[in-house]
């Protein structure tokens, strides 16, 4: 029989409730951050999550045994590569993405690592005195050349295009260049929420975008329900406000007097006798005269 460490148990245990205390679960992966950069990332999004780290293969027992409780979430199993780590929350799986995108940094390249882009040096003057670094940084593909006593970059170059390996003395020169083109950060590969497994692809939008879009479309529809007279309690206040307006402003064309509408009838039939009276101004007395000129 196979001997299994009595602190296994025990962590499979605790990952257990710790996958089933709270409503919504997440799985990143860390692997690649320097112990510092995680440990200020994970102090970053304290209090709005919790993340744990374990063995991969105590994460996958632990979501077999959750599942026990909260159907589905052994679905997470399929995400769990590279070196997980689980993460515990009651914030939206949208609200999660924005604060685990939001610990990525930049960091400088050692050498060896794939360009996730165009990693470009623009042109310009460089902190370098005139020396052997004019060299180096040309023997980097960096067009270098002294100008007026100082170490200029001539024009723009992509020293490492998107997709390709980047050499070591690139990686050293663009660290002195304190160019840091290496993304650092945790990797969300899904979220769990009430039997649904949320993906990148659809975690990652723009929320101010999306809550412009949403205040568009609130409105559009507030003026929707107004134009076509519909009544619910956002509506009642504005719509009783148009239908006294209408309702003032068809008895002031139809003449009818009350307490509302006298001032402004007696008001219109004064206009109304002053456009007369500015056609026939040899039969008006000196008062009248006075008020058309």
């Amino acid at each position: 029989m196979v001997h299994v460490a009595k602190w296994k148990f025990g962590e499979v245990e605790y990952l257990t409730d710790f996958l089933t205390k709270s409503n919504i679960i997440g799985v990143a992966e860390i692997g690649g951050i320097p112990g510092p950069q995680l440990q200020k990332m994970r102090a970053n999004i304290r209090g709005k999550a919790q993340i744990r780290c374990a063995k991969n293969s105590l994460i996958l027992r632990a979501l077999d045994e959750a599942e026990k409780k909260v159907k589905g979430i052994s679905s997470l199993k399929d995400e769990i590569k590279g070196q997980a780590v689980i993460i515990s929350t009651d914030i939206n799986p949208f609200a999660l993405f924005k604060e685990m995108k939001s610990t990525r940094t930049m960091a400088p390249a050692k050498g060896g690592e794939t360009a996730s882009h165009d990693i470009e040096v623009k042109a310009g003057a460089t902190p370098f005195k005139p020396g052997p670094i004019v060299g180096e940084l040309q023997k980097a593909g960096i067009p270098a050349a002294i100008q007026e006593g100082k170490v200029v970059v001539k024009t723009d170059k992509v020293v490492v295009a998107a997709g390709e390996k980047i050499p070591a003395d690139v990686a050293q020169m663009l660290t002195r260049l304190e160019i840091y083109p290496i993304e650092i950060g945790m990797n969300l590969h899904a979220v769990f929420e009430d039997g649904n497994v949320f993906k990148p692809d659809v975690l990652d939008i723009d929320m101010d975008k999306f809550y412009s879009q949403l205040k568009i479309a609130s409105s559009n529809a507030f003026n929707l329900a107004i134009e076509t007279a519909w009544v619910s309690k956002d509506t009642i206040i504005p719509l009783l406000v148009k239908a006294h307006s209408n309702a003032r402003s068809v008895a002031i064309e139809s003449n009818i007097y009350t307490k509302d509408t006298i001032a402004q009838l007696i008001s219109k039939a004064n206009a109304s006798m002053l456009s007369l009276a500015s056609n026939a101004k040899d039969a008006l007395d000196d008062d009248l005269k006075e008020k058309v000129s």
